[in-house]
């Protein structure tokens, strides 16, 4: 089983290296694909040192458009069964996909999350584990789920599935999307817990909690009542 993993990356100079190479060091069969989404540091030039290794595939973005763009184009260059959406960070540890890849060796399965919250708080600050469980919640409410983290970095699909999916995203609405066209299409959603290890806006988080929040909130009304007709592709 190969798999894809999909690592955007915008000006993470600090955490790319190493979350390359603890994902090539798993014992998995990866592919691995970076999208360095128009970076202004330094993680051209780094990417440039590891692009002679032949697991690892990389797409340089002239100009930074977004997480969104950066996911939809590395999809067009998935190999792999399964793909696997890695954030550059490091917030979420690498380790975790050993354990995140498993639900989807049983054929009913197609959609697996990492959550930060399956097992309580955890590392969260207090109004990052409050506003990911209110989004979660409406979440529930809107489509009918139970999931507990929907804004989490860590998304599994077979790659059939995501290829099928008619995704326009270009930001940080990727996720709050590819959740609602993947429940709208009546695909369950399973949840593995993952360790969390948050950085602070200092340390370059880009993610805006409220702002941010809002934004995923009507992202998932406005698709709670698009046609089925506009979920997939050519479909």
């Amino acid at each position: 089983m190969l798999v894809s993993v999909i690592i955007p990356a915008y000006n993470e100079e600090n955490t790319i290296r190493q979350v390359f190479e603890t994902v090539k060091s798993l014992p998995l069969e990866t592919q691995i694909i970076i999208v360095n989404d128009g970076s202004t540091d330094n993680t051209f030039h780094i990417l440039e040192e590891l692009k002679s290794d032949s697991d690892l595939t990389i797409v340089h973005n002239e100009v930074n458009r977004g997480k969104g763009f950066a996911i939809r184009n590395g999809i067009n260059h998935v190999k792999g069964d399964i793909v696997v959406i890695q954030d550059a960070d490091m917030e979420l540890s690498p380790k975790d996909l050993l354990y995140l890849v498993e639900p989807l060796k049983i054929d009913t399965v197609e959609v697996v999350y990492g959550s930060r919250f399956l097992k309580g708080r955890g590392n969260a600050s207090l109004h990052n584990y409050i506003a990911n469980r209110i989004l979660a919640f409406y979440t529930n409410l809107l489509y009918g789920c139970r999931i507990t983290d929907e804004s989490t970095g860590y998304k599994i699909f077979t790659t059939e599935l995501l290829r099928r999916l008619n995704l326009t995203c270009e930001g940080f609405e990727f996720c709050p999307e590819v959740t609602a066209k993947i429940l709208r299409a009546g695909y369950e959603i399973h949840e593995v817990p993952v360790s969390y290890f948050p950085r602070t806006k200092k340390e370059g988080k880009k993610l805006r909690f409220w702002s941010d929040g809002i934004f995923a909130a009507w992202t998932l009304l406005k698709y709670r009542f698009i046609s089925k007709k506009q979920i997939y592709i050519n479909k």
